[in-house]
């Protein structure tokens, strides 16, 4: 069975609710716990393949890396984070053209000065609205399939406020983009604001830690938000079950010993099955004797 279009998932009356993988084996068990789509962004790829911040300290080369490891364990329909596109318009279409060809089903594109950095850090700045405009423009004009789903971001609630924000989206869903996603609101006014205003799939993203206010799915949706974007809840949670599990058998007290899954569950989650079935199809018969 063909997987589902973003276009498909949007289209229900329920939150389409988007986990962040950070590396193939939590692509993995996103599919096995039975999302229906899963995201792909730069906070959690850069981090868990490079151990570095989301800062724009690594670009389309080396994420792109990340992303083709990532979608080829995984068989759901994805959304790639491009950033900036990593420069100007043909940068940005050799971008899309690059996401395509690994199989992304949809791609955001934001409005931020590179080096960006994470949507809910201090510091980030906001290219000209023009500027991101040609980047749209040409992000959906020049992809490759008419079905991939272009999302437009934009961080100017936070140097230029909530009122730039929401024209800059409007300018950017005139430009051709399919959804919007309004980065960072600071409260649930805001999100309300936000949800009124566009008449198009809208992304949330419920930031552990961040500025904005962290609601059930269901109110999201309540809101106007189709879609839910925890692009980092699994990379801050395994990154506190490493650090605990370091210094648990550092100290010597192996309390947490057993606490993990087994062999048996975790040669599951990897697919050992799959490859038992190949061996036993196709591998030599041990002869007589």
């Amino acid at each position: 069975m063909a997987a589902r279009s973003f276009r498909e998932l949007l289209s229900r009356d329920e939150p389409l609710i988007l986990m962040g993988a950070h590396d193939a084996l939590s692509a993995r068990l996103i599919e096995q716990a039975g999302f229906e789509a899963y995201m792909i962004g730069g906070f959690p790829a850069v981090g868990a393949r490079y151990g570095v911040p989301d800062i724009g300290l690594k670009g389309l080369g080396e994420i792109s890396a990340a992303v083709k490891d990532i979608t080829a364990a995984c068989e759901l329909p994805v959304l790639v984070d491009c950033d900036d596109g990593y420069g100007d318009v043909k940068n940005v279409v050799h971008t899309i053209h690059t996401y395509e060809r690994l199989g992304a089903a949809a791609l955001m594109i934001e409005d931020q000065r590179w080096p960006k950095r994470c949507g809910h850090m201090a510091g980030k700045s906001v290219v000209p609205a023009e500027e991101m405009e040609a980047k749209v423009r040409a992000a959906t004009q020049e992809r490759m399939n008419r079905e991939t789903f272009i999302w437009a971001r934009t961080d100017a609630r936070g140097p230029l406020g909530l009122d730039e924000a929401l024209r800059r989206a409007e300018r950017y869903l005139r430009a051709g983009a399919d959804g919007i996603f309004v980065e960072a609101p600071r409260s649930v006014e805001e999100l309300e604001v936000i949800g009124r205003s566009f008449d198009v799939p809208q992304l949330a993203n419920p930031f552990e830690g961040g500025l904005s206010p962290l609601l059930k799915p269901a109110e999201y949706y309540r809101l106007g938000f189709g879609a839910l974007g925890y692009g980092t809840n699994l990379i801050m949670r395994i990154t506190r079950t490493m650090q605990l599990a370091l210094r648990d058998i550092r100290s010597g007290k192996f309390e947490l010993m057993g606490t993990g899954v087994t062999l048996e569950q975790y040669l599951t989650a990897v697919g050992i099955e799959r490859w038992a079935e190949v061996e036993n199809r196709h591998g030599r018969k041990a002869g007589p004797g």
